[in-house]
């Protein structure tokens, strides 16, 4: 199994930042198409080429979790960050094949972007 964690400090607060984290249209700006998200616990996720599964955890503003076949476990842990920005605590664990590094980083930089914009 492959393990990536990475923090990632973003410049708005975590209730700017919660959408681009758990809504489809926050996630296509960015990450992947959500074609299917229940934004609860146990819910059904279909996010793009990674695959579709379950919502393994929803904490409200804080913390969404993704397990999808054959992507893997998707976890977005938002923590705040000074007086206006929020922290990312990211993990993604797979199996065989796990995406790079570079490709994630790459990502958030897209996430940043459209947090400042």
């Amino acid at each position: 199994m492959a393990v990536l964690q990475l923090l990632i400090r973003l410049p708005r607060p975590m209730d700017q930042v919660w959408p681009s984290l758990s809504t489809p249209e926050g996630l296509a700006t960015w990450f992947t198409p959500a074609d299917v998200l229940q934004p609860r616990l146990g819910g059904t996720v279909t996010l793009g080429d990674l695959g579709t599964g379950t919502i393994t955890a929803w904490d409200v503003d804080r913390m969404a979790e993704y397990t999808v076949d054959p992507g893997g476990r998707i976890r977005f842990h938002l923590e705040p960050d000074g007086e206006t920005g929020s922290a990312l605590r990211f993990t993604h664990e797979s199996k065989g094949e796990a995406e790079t590094e570079q490709h994630w980083r790459d990502r958030f930089e897209r996430l940043i972007d459209s947090l400042a914009s």
